[in-house]
């Protein structure tokens, strides 16, 4: 952390959360910080909220946001107050300020959040609740999270959005849960209507909503389970896929830790990143795959696994790997044998990082062993056999071997 982050200082900046009740909702500390600031920066829903109190400069947030904020950092020393909605460090801007100015300089008044609210009119039980925000994202975000009973309030982005995740829950096999949607909370306007995702018809939602959802699942729903190892048909695959056991195997010896980027090299399907970043949402990864066709499939099986921030990048290694960040983990999958790539992922690897590859021809596993014998690591086979006619009888049907080298660059 930066030495001024703790140096004492002026406390020049507060950031003052306002609900849709406006003013009538504020402390008095945080009206008295509205009222005393030389500049108010804010959305114009905000400024609008807080208009009586305001007697410096309202400064609007600019089109495009700019997430560097240099209109307020230009003004660090003068009183300055940003407005924000409910709690300003839960999908709120705080979190975009705290990047650029010290937390030892900012001032912080929150109100309840939107999921407070949504839990408190529910009556449910916030911590036993999923949250997600699905605010300028895309709605794929909230397929991890469909989970059988599950409860999950959905911070959306327009009015338009319940009906979208309506559908999508209805295409997931959740047809008979009960959707409430929360419009206005807070305000004058407020109002909850519920009904079943299946036979959703709420019209003229308010834009400003949050929608909870109550799960029931049928049995033919496509959950994804909660430890890697993802059933083969829950991704569209060509053949070129890390099977369920294999990928099991796979993802516990590249080993995710929080906030990880991964390059995914040969990425077929993309199974591997997309369990990968299924692991935690800080987890990121790179798909890279030469083929075209399997590269758009990628990116379709990561909206639908719910995972659409993979990033896929459509070459050939080692050339497609120039420029990209730095990763602290490698998977090679496919293309190993390609002259050069070995060099160039373990000249890219940061030091610590680890890679993993997987051989299932005799060539790609000669270089296994040639890395090995150079560099270190550990090697294993991995072996599958599966239960299979014989005849009127049943006996074992072998897989094709796996090996496996795994090495953690120094």
């Amino acid at each position: 952390m930066p030495a001024e982050f703790n140096a004492p200082t002026q406390k020049w900046l507060t950031v003052v959360g306002i609900g849709e009740d406006g003013v009538a909702g504020l402390g008095d500390e945080a009206k008295r910080a509205i009222s005393a600031a030389a500049h108010v920066f804010g959305g114009k829903r905000h400024l609008a909220l807080a208009a009586e109190l305001v007697r410096g400069a309202a400064r609007p947030w600019p089109t495009p946001f700019d997430s560097e904020m240099r209109e307020v950092v230009a003004l660090r020393g003068e009183n300055v107050c940003v407005l924000a909605s409910g709690d300003p460090f839960l999908h709120g801007v705080g979190v975009t300020l705290a990047r650029v100015v010290p937390p030892a300089e900012m001032r912080v008044l929150p109100v309840p959040s939107a999921f407070s609210l949504a839990a408190s009119r529910l009556g449910w039980a916030l911590q036993d609740v999923e949250t997600v925000s699905l605010h300028g994202h895309a709605i794929d975000l909230i397929r991890p999270l469909l989970q059988p009973a599950a409860r999950i309030i959905a911070l959306t982005s327009d009015g338009e959005a319940p009906a979208s995740i309506a559908r999508l829950v209805v295409d997931s096999g959740f047809g008979a849960s009960c959707l409430t949607v929360l419009e206005a909370l807070g305000g004058a306007s407020e109002r909850l209507r519920t009904a079943t995702a299946e036979s959703f018809d709420l019209e003229n939602i308010n834009p400003l909503n949050v929608l909870a959802l109550e799960l029931e699942s049928s049995p033919q729903a496509r959950v994804l389970p909660l430890v890697s190892g993802l059933a083969d048909d829950l991704f569209e695959h060509d053949g070129q896929i890390t099977k369920r056991e294999i990928r099991a195997v796979t993802l516990s010896t590249l080993a995710p830790r929080r906030g990880e980027l991964l390059w995914d090299i040969g990425a077929g399907s993309g199974s591997i990143s997309i369990e990968w970043m299924l692991c935690h949402h800080s987890l990121r990864a790179i798909a890279i795959e030469h083929n075209a066709d399997r590269a758009e499939r990628i990116a379709r099986n990561a909206n639908a696994c719910g995972v659409p921030g993979l990033t896929v990048v459509s070459g050939a290694a080692p050339d497609a790997l120039a420029g990209l960040p730095t990763p602290d983990v490698i998977f090679v999958g496919g293309g190993g044998s390609e002259t050069g790539v070995f060099d160039a992922a373990i000249a890219a690897l940061r030091p610590g990082g680890r890679l993993v590859a997987n051989a299932v021809t005799l060539e790609m596993e000669a270089l296994l062993l040639a890395r090995h014998a150079a560099l270190g690591g550990e090697m294993l086979r991995l072996q599958v056999s599966r239960a299979a006619s014989v005849g009127s009888m049943t006996g074992w049907r072998p897989a094709m071997p796996v090996t496996q080298w795994s090495w953690a660059k120094p």
